[in-house]
């Protein structure tokens, strides 16, 4: 399997250390990215050099090939790497969408799954099938969800359920017209300020140029990176609830839990259970969009602890998991600046 020890967020990068070597390697180099004080490795500096020419190219390629979709399309998506809370975004913003009396769809590359063709997402999809994210926007959104690698023909097929697409992680996706594009930065900023792969940037910085709002994802004080104004909005833990009982049960913080994760900054989620006052015990780190299999499920039944893991986790562990033994999945809460669904609403009215 991969590491169970006792999880200290001190030796968070330890406890990744022993994992396979390509995830040690990985975690390592977001750890580099993400050190604001560290300058890029040289090499892969270089590396960044050929990156950048390479994206050039592509971008102008997507831009030859521009769609505009039947309905108007809010974009969310990010310039930074890794998560910046997209997909807790996305379900915030359908909710304030339907408030305003819009039926919105959410498309989704399905990440987790090798799916060209868009397809509806329904309860009976799997995430091997629709990708992980796009099963989760589905369970906690309410809303229509189309999934495929074709977010073109995606777009085209969501006009058939709603009147408003939002288009998770989209920012790259430039085949597609936008009444809006949301970019989502992480309260942390971006990190060494490198290009991939020599820091966590997709793009420079001057991409963000083009983005109608800024949102800055976590605490309120932050450093601003651009000379728009930048939005605050956060998801922070708010309780541990067991999605395979009656759903109003929740988990005491005085139990030692062991937690899962299969996602790209575990140790958010350590910080996160720590300050709730729940011990990590024990920590089953797997790589993000991890397919969960018997084997594994029946290595993680046979702790004596609470299982705890995340919204994007269970998703892929409920299917497999017994009826009987609970699943402890850390919801969130989320807070938005006063003002910043009525100005996304705004600026898609100013686009038709």
């Amino acid at each position: 399997m991969h590491c169970i020890c006792e999880s200290k967020l001190q030796h968070v990068f330890c406890l990744f250390g022993r994992e396979r070597g390509e995830w040690m390697l990985h975690q390592r180099i977001e750890y580099m990215w993400w050190n604001s004080r560290r300058k890029p490795n040289v090499l892969l500096a270089a590396f960044s050099a050929v990156y950048a020419l390479l994206s050039r190219f592509d971008q102008q390629q997507r831009l030859k090939r521009v769609v505009k979709p039947s309905i108007p399309m809010i974009s969310v998506g990010n310039i930074t790497v890794g998560g910046s809370g997209k997909t807790p975004f996305v379900v915030w913003l359908a909710a304030e969408l339907k408030n305003r009396a819009f039926t919105p769809v959410l498309l989704s590359r399905g990440d987790g799954a090798n799916n060209q063709t868009p397809h509806l997402v329904s309860q009976y999809s799997k995430a091997h099938e629709v990708g992980d994210e796009a099963l989760l926007l589905y369970r906690l959104s309410g809303c229509p969800v189309i999934a495929g690698r074709d977010r073109v023909a995606g777009a085209q097929l969501a006009a058939d359920y709603g009147d408003i697409i939002i288009l998770d992680d989209g920012f790259q996706y430039r085949q597609l017209e936008r009444a809006c594009d949301i970019v989502l930065v992480p309260s942390e900023g971006i990190g060494n300020g490198g290009l991939l792969p020599a820091g966590p940037l997709r793009e420079p910085l001057s991409a963000l140029g083009r983005a109608d709002l800024i949102v800055r994802s976590g605490s309120s004080g932050f450093k601003p990176i651009s000379e728009q104004k930048e939005w605050v909005w956060s998801a922070k833990a708010g309780l541990l609830r067991d999605w395979m009982g009656p759903g109003d049960i929740l988990l005491e913080a005085s139990r030692p839990v062991h937690l899962v994760t299969g996602i790209a900054r575990p140790w958010r989620v350590l910080k996160d259970l720590k300050e709730l006052g729940y011990e990590v015990a024990e920590h089953s780190s797997f790589a993000d969009h991890h397919a969960y299999s018997t084997q594994d499920i029946e290595e993680l039944l046979q702790s004596h602890k609470s299982i705890v893991t995340t919204a994007k986790d269970a998703v892929k562990l409920l299917p497999l998991w017994p009826a009987d033994k609970p699943l402890w999945v850390l919801e969130q809460q989320v807070e938005a600046q006063q003002g910043l669904a009525d100005y996304c609403t705004r600026k898609v009215q100013e686009h038709a």
